[in-house]
């Protein structure tokens, strides 16, 4: 597995609390992509937050952070029940930003071809298709 670490954290934070591996996106929907994108950090161990950028429902996002929400406590209630993962619902973002020596990692997991040609869209399309959207 290659990992490319944009940023590696100087120091450890002085929390003695657990600590989460954050993913940030829309997951609309969740699909096989997204599970090897947070197995990555499952199979390591580490626990999983996953933020739910709050976007108004469209083409491109046909469920509301609620709906979505709702959609990852089915598809992943038995991480959610071993406390494996959590979910947040956050603002939507422009960016993400860091400082130097912030305590914590910046990770890009880059996935496989046949990961990397999942699409959200093409998953979204077929639901359509299938009148399930």
């Amino acid at each position: 597995m290659s990992q490319k670490y944009l940023a590696t954290a100087a120091f450890q934070s002085s929390s003695n609390e657990v600590k989460y591996s954050m993913f940030i996106g829309r997951w609309q929907p969740w699909h096989a992509g997204h599970r090897w994108l947070i197995d990555q950090r499952l199979n390591e161990g580490k626990k999983v937050l996953l933020a739910i950028r709050d976007v108004e429902p469209d083409e491109r996002n046909p469920w509301s952070p609620f709906q979505v929400a709702m959609n990852l406590e089915e598809e992943l209630s038995d991480l959610i029940t071993e406390d494996k993962v959590r979910l947040i619902i956050i603002p939507d973002i422009e960016s993400i930003n860091i400082g130097r020596g912030v305590g914590y990692d910046v990770i890009e997991h880059v996935p496989p071809e046949e990961v990397r040609e999942i699409s959200a869209t093409a998953v979204r399309n077929k639901m359509k298709e299938e009148g399930k959207l």
